[in-house]
């Protein structure tokens, strides 16, 4: 069985690469509505749950190197769906709560899932070398 790699997942640092570059580079050049709002939604599971779980991981509430399972995923992006979108926007100025910026949240998590298990429906997938975190 493939190991997660946490902070060392392709994902993750794809993830992170990708909203850095939007963030810093592209966004402040770009005025299409997706790039400058929902763009970086699609990464908040590739991005924020590596750290949450390997987090869980060494408080001893998940299996060590484990895939981050469907449940996982699910409740993280229920979870943070409405502390963004509902509970957030009430207690900070200048937020706002918008529905397709859950539907990006929901995008990312899918998309993840499908990475994080290919080599269940991608036979010819084989898993990364294992690395040590």
């Amino acid at each position: 069985m493939p190991r997660f790699r946490y902070l060392l997942d392709p994902l993750f640092l794809a993830g992170c690469t990708a909203y850095a570059v939007n963030r810093w580079l592209i966004k402040p050049n770009v005025s299409v509505e997706f790039i400058q709002y929902h763009f970086n939604d699609l990464w908040v599971i590739p991005c924020a749950l590596p750290p949450v779980l390997w987090l869980h991981q060494r408080l001893g509430l998940r299996e060590a190197h484990a895939l981050p399972t469907g449940g996982e995923i699910v409740f993280h992006l229920v979870l943070w769906s409405i502390f963004c979108e509902f509970i957030g926007p009430r207690f900070m100025p200048h937020s706002g709560s918008d529905y397709r910026d859950v539907i990006a949240y929901s995008a990312g998590a899918l998309l993840a899932g499908l990475w994080w298990h290919r080599s269940r429906w991608l036979p010819r997938a084989r898993p990364l070398p294992d690395h040590e975190f």
